[in-house]
């Protein structure tokens, strides 16, 4: 299979459940830390704005994402659908991780996505601020990977 065969449904136009499900399915990919499993959702030439980075295509996505994920440690995300129409989802969110000296944050952003006809990720713009907290002050507490089913949405959390 080639990179013009690949299909990772659902595909737009978007209805709110299938946007819904479309963040839920990027969320939980973000949260197993695994580059290489992130990078399959974009397409293979996908545009991100990063912050100050600007990675162009799978391989510069997963070499991005690997130093992220050394600085980032004890990741756990979740996003919450803020608006979608056709081909564009826009989500916000929030994360929080520590350092390697144990510093606990919290990071809040808002994506912009763009998808192509086969469902994969061609843009992604995002604007993320880190607030420092305390461990204490942590509301994800679930197991490193996918976020549990019961585990209360953004809102629900008044982040």
């Amino acid at each position: 299979m080639n990179a013009n065969d690949e299909f990772r449904p659902p595909v737009p136009p978007f209805t709110r459940e299938t946007a819904i499900q479309k963040v839920r399915m990027a969320e939980d990919a973000w949260n197993s830390c695994d580059p290489l499993r992130v990078a399959l959702d974009y397409s293979i030439d996908s545009q991100w704005r990063s912050r100050v980075e600007f990675p162009r295509g799978r391989e510069a996505i997963i070499s991005f994402l690997t130093r992220k994920w050394v600085r980032e440690q004890g990741f756990r995300m979740i996003k919450e659908l803020w608006a979608y129409e056709n081909s564009r989802i826009a989500v916000r969110l929030a994360y929080e991780w520590h350092d390697y000296t144990g510093n606990w944050f919290r990071s809040y952003g808002n994506e912009n996505w763009e998808f192509d006809a086969n469902g994969l990720m061609q843009k992604r713009f995002v604007s993320i601020n880190d607030m420092p907290i305390k461990e204490s002050e942590r509301k994800f507490h679930w197991p490193q990977g996918r976020r549990p089913d019961d585990h209360p949405e953004l809102s629900e959390l008044g982040l």
